[in-house]
């Protein structure tokens, strides 16, 4: 089999560093991009430092078979005007350039927090209903370069939208450094008591879902994809079991839901009269994603993907705090 070439944007983050290790042990060759060069020297394979709003984007998909495309803004807080240039805009320019240089498959990372509102929703689909109203900037521009990203699918041109639920990894830059912010200052808010289901995906599993897109995209070519970890506990489950890993003792403080989402609001609000707009202690849609139960069925990754999670939770955050000490000693 002759050696497929790929792209992948945001491959200095915690995706796109296990992404394009796991496509290298393939045999992909692989060009790697993002913003944090220093990063980019340490992935063991071509890297080019791009502002994909901004830069011209031709150079690097010419002779590229696969896009890959996670760069994106993933945060719970930013100016609408920013999200839609870097969640959108860039997106369109690349879905452009790769159909022009005659790439073969476009797979792009869209997110579940499409779903989210403020009640459980169990058991979603692919064809489940998005979000009456979205949560925040960065799951309605998600969703709108989703259906770029699926509109422009073609015989010639297959294209796929996988929708990864709470990555965890050694990498991660959202999820896990927040919480143990939590951790050190030893006591924990629990919107809704600590009830709702989270379901996290390891970051390998995440990966080998991307790989396997461009691998069976005559089979997935036009589909949205949802991928987790399959295995959802109670959100005070998981945070014992990663509390007690990391030898912490944090006392929890259940909040009503009702009332978390008042004060988040309210924080909200000053916040967005601040200079700079900072992020708030705490948004509404993050403690939606806590107070509310939210899980995947994954019947569409096993048919189309041939994918099905490898990793319990339990090995999920052995993996991720003992791969982080490593990488921060």
């Amino acid at each position: 089999m002759v050696s497929r070439h790929a792209l992948v944007t945001g491959a200095t983050g915690g995706l796109g560093r296990a992404l394009v290790g796991d496509l290298l042990g393939q045999g992909y060759r692989v060009t790697a991009t993002g913003r944090d060069a220093r990063i980019g020297a340490t992935l063991g394979t071509r890297f080019v430092a791009a502002d994909l709003v901004t830069d011209p984007i031709e150079p690097l998909v010419e002779g590229v078979d696969a896009v890959f495309h996670l760069a994106a803004l993933s945060s719970p807080w930013g100016a609408a005007e920013t999200f839609r240039r870097i969640n959108i805009d860039a997106t369109e320019r690349l879905l452009r350039a790769s159909r022009n240089a005659g790439c073969s498959a476009f797979v792009h990372a869209s997110t579940p927090s499409i779903y989210a509102e403020r009640r459980d929703r169990i058991g979603l689909t692919e064809d489940s209903p998005v979000a009456a109203r979205f949560a925040n900037g960065y799951a309605a521009t998600k969703h709108a370069a989703e259906n770029l990203v699926l509109a422009a699918d073609a015989p010639a041109f297959r294209t796929v939208s996988l929708r990864p639920r709470a990555i965890v990894g050694p990498h991660d830059s959202v999820l896990l450094p927040r919480l143990m912010r939590a951790a050190r200052r030893g006591r924990f808010p629990l919107p809704g008591g600590g009830h709702a289901l989270i379901e996290p995906t390891d970051v390998r599993d995440a990966a080998l879902a991307f790989a396997a897109a461009d691998r069976r995209r005559e089979r997935a070519g036009g589909h949205a994809i949802n991928i987790s970890g399959g295995d959802p506990r109670p959100l005070r489950q998981l945070l014992d079991l990663l509390f007690a890993r990391m030898g912490a003792d944090v006392r929890y403080v259940p909040v009503p839901a009702g009332l978390a989402l008042a004060v988040a609001g309210a924080m909200e609000r000053i916040a967005a009269l601040l200079p700079g707009r900072p992020e708030p202690p705490a948004t509404r849609y993050t403690i939606m994603t806590l107070a509310y139960s939210q899980t995947l069925r994954l019947d569409r990754a096993n048919t189309l993907l041939d994918w099905s999670p490898r990793h319990n939770v339990e090995a999920m955050v052995d993996h991720a705090l003992t791969s982080r000490e490593s990488c921060d000693a």
